[in-house]
């Protein structure tokens, strides 16, 4: 699954609501673009998903096993 996803998927949380865009597949993590990764202290950098959240690439989208809000509080900034 992990060679499925692709630069500038969306990834969306498993209630369908959308968490970021796909900059690139690090490791283990889903990289997020800086400009689609949060609002406020968390804005112009980057955040980490882990692949162990992927639970289906549907066409261009990567679905989540967690909702977006449970998602987002496992993100993970790069220091």
């Amino acid at each position: 699954m992990k060679n499925d996803i692709k630069e500038h998927m969306e990834v969306i949380g498993a209630d369908g609501v959308h968490i970021g865009t796909v900059d690139k597949v690090e490791g283990k993590k889903i990289k997020l673009t800086k400009a689609d990764s949060g609002e406020g202290t968390h804005k112009g950098h980057h955040h980490f998903i882990d692949l162990g959240l992927v639970a289906e690439v549907e066409g261009q989208k990567v679905r989540l096993s967690a909702n977006a809000d449970v998602a987002v509080t496992m993100e993970e900034e790069k220091a």
